[in-house]
């Protein structure tokens, strides 16, 4: 049984959140028994995430290669280190989702279809990292696209309606434009296989398709990642949603489109250094734009969402500066920046549990009241914005050191007033949620549940573990980011890939 679960270790990650997608339909009728199945899927496919991870830290980069055809005609799923810690962070992450959601999903979210349509995301969000192909990589992105259409309307209200509706037209529009990058891509090339494409763009030399393919798929991710200039459309959208469903959206999807910015541009465009100075620009107004519009919102999931924005920008920064260094401390970023902003957002449903409003002008006296959520609300909050030891003190001195290293002084300049404009919204959530009075009296103290304090500790606690001990993943990330500057060991685990499952180099 278990060389069963080894050899197909890449597949379980998405095959158990689909399957569970499947059998919660076949459940409608049953929201008791969706649950279960909803709660032991995210267990199982944690599990199967951390197979995964160890499997790649053994044996290498990992591939198959589906229905026996050798790459590039048949379908592949690759993992090296990157992937591999990113289908990880996910299984973290929805867990703990997971069982914040025992509080926070009600029964109408239940028969609106939350369960299969979270599953369905998240088993898309999987395939994406996994994925060896780029039009399957449009696939996975059209089934998120299509599963988060419909948990922004879980509710039915018609703010969520509203925020569907831009969410749907930009989203689209960078479909559209992925889908045109991918179609003057294998006009050029003949081929869409990742590793394959690595292998003939070389050959193929500079050209004036190519440069307007590489543009097309920088603003398709751009969208989907919340890049300045094409960012607009995230707070507008995100602080309508359930709050459970916002943090899994927070921490993950606009990951994907950075993730898969990553991949192509180290794997594909590698060699465009105009195009590198046109992302550093773009990760420079990202930080700003994204800090700037936080400053002056008052709605603590405005805020926040602002600084999802903001702190991308910090990740951007590093495939701007294309260095392994740089790659590196994005890495460490992405992971550190899932895991806080997703438990920021938890808070933030804490906290509307607690005052019955998201708005920080009607909250106040949380620390007196609920000194432990305070406590919970903290240590993120100091990560967020770089306060040592905490992840995020690690993850900007990272990209900051790796641009300094660059000669990109200008870059390290803005993450660094960045971060203290981060510190000023941080101080804001705390001063007017937590520290001032409540502006009227409260005569119902109501108790954030148990399982929403467990989620929100346990996040808390992996920040912090990162944080005071962050010697292992700084080195997992140095040794992800060797494959992104030399992609030689995930080229040859594709080409070796249509047996079951197989290694190549880097599991030393």
């Amino acid at each position: 049984m278990m060389p069963i679960l080894a050899d197909y270790a890449l597949l379980w990650p998405v095959l158990v959140p689909i399957s569970a997608a499947g059998l919660c339909m076949m459940l409608w009728r049953l929201p008791a028994m969706q649950r279960i199945v909803h709660l032991a899927a995210l267990a199982l496919m944690f599990g199967a995430s951390l197979l995964l991870l160890a499997q790649v830290e053994a044996r290498g980069v990992l591939a198959f290669t589906f229905g026996g055809w050798a790459p590039p005609f048949g379908i592949s799923f690759v993992a090296d280190r990157f992937g591999a810690i990113m289908v990880a962070v996910t299984g973290v992450l929805a867990l703990a989702v997971g069982i914040f959601s025992l509080a926070a999903t009600h029964r109408r979210h239940v028969q609106n279809g939350v369960y299969p349509l979270l599953l369905g995301m998240l088993a898309a969000v999987n395939g994406a990292f996994l994925t060896g192909d780029i039009f399957n990589l449009y696939v996975w992105f059209e089934i998120m696209l299509i599963t988060a259409m419909g948990l922004l309307v879980v509710d039915k209200t018609r703010a969520q309606l509203d925020g569907a509706l831009r969410y749907a037209a930009l989203n689209l529009l960078s479909t559209l434009v992925f889908l045109l990058a991918i179609a003057i891509l294998y006009g050029v090339a003949g081929t869409l296989n990742m590793a394959d494409l690595a292998r003939t763009l070389p050959e193929v030399g500079n050209s004036t398709a190519l440069t307007i393919s590489a543009a097309l798929f920088l603003i398709g991710f751009g969208i989907k990642a919340g890049y300045f200039p094409m960012f607009f459309w995230l707070p507008a959208s995100y602080h309508t949603m359930s709050i459970a469903v916002l943090a899994l959206f927070a921490g993950l999807l606009t990951k994907v489109g950075v993730y898969a910015c990553f991949r192509v541009f180290t794997l594909l465009f590698a060699g465009g250094e105009s195009l590198r100075d046109v992302i550093a620009l773009m990760a420079a107004g990202t930080m700003l734009f994204g800090v700037f519009g936080a400053a002056v919102q008052w709605d603590v999931r405005r805020i926040l969402a602002f600084h999802i924005i903001s702190q991308i920008g910090y990740i951007l920064l590093g495939l701007a500066l294309g260095t392994a260094a740089a790659f590196a401390g994005s890495i460490f970023y992405i992971v550190h920046h899932i895991i806080v902003k997703a438990n920021l957002f938890l808070i933030a449903g804490a906290m509307h549990r607690v005052t019955g409003t998201y708005d920080l002008r009607r909250c106040g006296g949380l620390m007196r009241s609920h000194p432990l959520l305070a406590l919970l609300f903290a240590i993120p909050a100091l990560s967020l914005a770089g306060i040592p030891p905490m992840s995020g003190f690690w993850a900007k001195f990272m990209v900051i050191d790796a641009a300094f290293r660059a000669n990109a002084g200008w870059l390290a300049a803005v993450g660094l007033f960045v971060g203290l404009l981060t510190i000023f919204s941080m101080s804001k959530i705390w001063i007017e949620g937590f520290w001032k009075p409540a502006p009227f009296v409260r005569h119902t103290l109501h108790p954030v549940p148990i399982a929403m304090r467990i989620a929100i500790a346990g996040l808390a606690l992996i920040t912090v573990v990162i944080g005071v001990f962050p010697d292992a993943l700084m080195t997992y990330a140095e040794r992800a980011a060797e494959i992104l500057v030399n992609p030689q060991q995930y080229i040859d685990a594709t080409f070796a890939g249509h047996a079951p499952v197989s290694g190549a180099g880097g599991g030393q």
